[in-house]
């Protein structure tokens, strides 16, 4: 977010009795600028279907005849078309959804953080943690990374076992560097936090771009009771606009939410668009090959261009050997292009699109570099 997007002055903002571990941060926000190719946000960058148009536009409708009245506050009938897609042997009392994963994100830091208590990340990782940390008044603790931002079972379970954070928050694929995880780390953070009961939280927004052979910590979750696993609609689903994400987890992990939410949070017309979108969820996901398919391109493209891109498991690439980061990110700018500065020396994070703006971004990007 930029200063243009606020109405206040930042000494109007200081003035007010605001909490001391909120000055000084600036919101979460990528710049939401007008040009022709748009590769900054990790958006699906395909069009909703029209058959799932006419579907959600049909579902929103018939919830409209009765939105005087508040909506299904236990939402079951999206937990159990949830429960089903996910698969793994999941029911409905294990499945839990809001606006967006960011708001499953916070409830958890809600039900579980709070004063005195602390969550542990891995940065560069989502830039959200420590806000939504600072928001719920939970301190935030850095984890450490090694080469190539990478993060073994062995260091990541020493380090939890160090610093007992109450909740480890596991991003994979990592964003920003696209890297999914194994789940021998998963495993390793778990058994570390059993000592003193910590909750372990598998962000999994991007799993649907996953490599082949890639497995999901959905398979951990049973015999687990303090392990999470959030999902998104934004991504795979193409369903940004629509705000739902969600979370696999036992029973009690959902209880514990229902303490921290606000009275029927989650709307009639969020509850039918997700709903519908679940019911075409095939038609939906047949842009996930096509994206996947751009990102490899991308991958190649890259290496082809003397840079270093990383391995990914999502519908972006996180890419370095760049002189200058933003200077590069300018002159993509400068050329229609817009991707994402990280503010990590010498790289860059670029989302895959579809086959035209994935062709924009690389030639663009051989300008740039060919400019010097």
């Amino acid at each position: 977010m930029s200063t243009a997007d606020s109405t206040s002055s930042p000494e109007a903002l200081a003035a007010l009795p605001l909490r001391e571990n909120l000055r000084g941060l600036s919101p979460y926000g990528a710049p939401q600028l007008d040009v022709p190719v748009t590769l900054n946000t990790n958006e699906n960058t395909h069009p909703v279907p029209d058959e799932v148009v006419r579907a959600i536009a049909a579902s929103v409708a018939e919830a409209a005849v009765s939105l005087n009245r508040y909506p299904d506050r236990e939402f079951t009938e999206l937990r159990q078309r949830l429960a089903r897609y996910l698969g793994h042997g999941l029911g409905a009392s294990q499945l839990w959804a809001a606006n967006g994963s960011n708001e499953i994100l916070q409830q958890l830091l809600q039900a579980f953080g709070g004063p005195g208590r602390t969550v542990m990340g891995f940065p560069p990782t989502y830039s959200m943690y420590p806000l939504l940390a600072a928001g719920t008044d939970t301190r935030y603790l850095a984890g450490v990374r090694g080469e190539e931002f990478s993060l073994t079972a062995e260091s990541a379970a020493e380090q939890v076992a160090e610093h007992r954070p109450d909740l480890v928050l596991l991003c994979s694929p990592n964003n920003p560097t696209g890297t999914a995880l194994g789940l021998d780390v998963v495993d390793a953070v778990y058994r570390a936090s059993e000592a003193h009961q910590g909750m372990v939280i598998v962000d999994e927004a991007y799993a649907e771009f996953a490599l082949a052979g890639t497995r999901s910590a959905l398979s951990l979750l049973p015999d687990r009771p303090r392990l999470v696993v959030t999902r998104t609609m934004s991504k795979a689903f193409a369903l940004a606009g629509a705000r739902l994400g969600y979370l696999a987890a036992a029973p009690e992990v959902a209880d514990a939410l229902r303490l921290v939410r606000l009275p029927y949070h989650l709307s009639a017309v969020s509850q039918a668009t997700a709903n519908a979108a679940l019911q075409h969820h095939d038609v939906l996901l047949t842009t996930v090959e096509d994206i996947k398919a751009q990102r490899d391109r991308i991958v190649d493209g890259l290496r082809e261009l003397g840079l270093t891109p990383a391995v990914s498991d999502s519908n972006f690439v996180f890419f370095g050997g760049l002189a200058d980061a933003h200077a590069t990110w300018e002159g993509l700018l400068e050329r229609g292009v817009l991707v994402r500065d990280v503010g990590i020396d010498h790289h860059l994070r670029v989302t895959a699109g579809t086959e035209a703006e994935t062709t924009a971004f690389l030639d663009a990007l051989g300008e740039v570099l060919a400019a010097g």
